[in-house]
């Protein structure tokens, strides 16, 4: 264990939730200072770095303190359930890349081992923007979902058409899939834009346009939970 900043779950909480962020700092040392320091009150179960290097720094069964003010599928306090995967990449603010082959490998195969030892169903394998739409924006829009998928990580609609955007269809969607929306203090661009980030990265303007919709329908008609979108 290397960071010191972490506590214990809430005695019964399941760990049935993966968190995947990026570091948002100039370099990997001064993540690793950072995620290490008391003062800072932040840490992740693991870091993940250019070369593939995965640094454990805290136990899976303690509550590492990643997630912040979040919500997925009906749930909030998401640091209680979640495991979180921490990528070094400058991020928006520094000089946002895209995540290297050897990073992504790691990660995934990170991922994998915990999927084999936790019960995490796929829509529960989520980005730090998917569960803060407001607050946060990363791994990103340069962040290889698709690649994780075909790895057995997460979910990807292989094949995704247009749709006439219909509004409140979309909402229910969103709603199926687990983003928060307006009685969680989220609009509905912001949880649309977050939705784009992750499953349209080419476009994350928050607009609903044919493409989105179309993709939105793929991706709710992948997900266990929630009524049917008709």
């Amino acid at each position: 264990m290397l960071s010191p900043n972490w506590n214990e779950r809430p005695a019964g909480a399941p760990i049935d939730m993966l968190v995947l962020h990026y570091t948002g700092m100039p370099t990997a040392a001064a993540a690793l200072r950072r995620l290490c320091d008391p003062a800072a009150e932040v840490s992740a179960h693991y870091l993940v770095d250019e070369d593939g290097t995965v640094t454990a720094l805290v136990p899976e069964e303690k509550r590492a303190w990643h997630a912040g003010a979040s919500w997925w599928q009906g749930r909030a306090n998401l640091n209680d359930v979640s495991i979180g995967i921490e990528l070094v990449n400058p991020g928006h603010a520094w000089g946002y890349r895209p995540f290297p082959a050897a990073q992504m490998r790691a990660v995934a195969a990170l991922a994998r081992d915990i999927l084999g030892r936790r019960p995490i169903p796929p829509s529960r394998v989520v980005a730090h923007s998917d569960i803060a739409p407001t607050r946060k924006e990363d791994p990103g829009e340069l962040f290889d979902w698709a690649f994780l998928a075909r790895t057995g990580v997460g979910l990807w609609p292989e094949a995704a058409g247009e749709a006439e955007p219909e509004p409140a269809r979309a909402a229910a969607c969103l709603a199926r899939i687990g983003y928060p929306l307006a009685p969680q203090g989220v609009p509905f661009a912001a949880a649309l834009a977050a939705f784009q980030r992750r499953f349209r990265p080419a476009c994350c303007d928050g607009r609903l346009d044919p493409a989105t919709m179309g993709r939105l329908l793929a991706v709710a008609a992948l997900c266990e939970a929630g009524p049917a979108i008709t």
